[in-house]
């Protein structure tokens, strides 16, 4: 059985800007780990300001945690749009995730890509399947977390990071 696993190609360096130097006072990033990471921060770095996930058509859904306190995926600014296109883009994540901080703003950590067809791969690194029924109300898709912003001791891919928390949801403009 032949699969057919869709891939992206995307020529992008890495330049230190004001994002990435955000981030690192943010939690930290660690510049050339993870090559798709630094694509994907490179590509995406607009979305430090939560206002331009928002005015790209991007919409909060409630803060995500791990169902036993350890860890959490913080908000995902989703783009409806994306999800149902199937169209895997670098530059164009299905959902941007923040964490929300102490002081009620939000610090972006990492983006999500979707699609419900698959096998699906970005750069070479394989999705995630979930199944349906999931909590999301989703059919089955291939999802793929990049931990670009902040580093996920899990692992760039994981889909929970234990050193993320919904803990100031509350304050965060959601």
């Amino acid at each position: 059985m032949k699969i057919n696993i869709r891939s992206i190609g995307f020529a992008a360096s890495l330049a230190l800007s004001t994002g990435v130097a955000t981030a690192l006072a943010h939690g930290g990033i660690e510049t050339g780990s993870n090559p798709l990471a630094d694509k994907v921060r490179a590509a995406n770095s607009r979305f430090q300001h939560v206002s331009v996930a928002t005015a790209e058509g991007y919409t909060p859904i409630p803060c995500a945690s791990n169902a036993n306190g350890n860890g959490a995926m913080g908000i995902h600014y989703v783009n409806a749009a994306y999800v149902g296109d199937d169209v895997i883009d670098l530059a164009r994540p299905e959902a941007v995730m923040y964490e929300p901080m102490p002081d009620g703003s939000l610090a972006l950590v990492a983006v999500e890509y979707i699609t419900s067809k698959g096998p699906a791969s970005l750069e070479g690194q394989l999705f995630s399947f979930t199944s349906a029924p999931n909590r999301y109300g989703l059919g089955p898709f291939y999802e793929l977390h990049v931990w670009a912003w902040k580093v996920n001791p899990a692992g760039p891919f994981a889909d929970m990071n234990p050193d993320v928390s919904c803990a100031f949801a509350t304050k965060a403009a959601q």
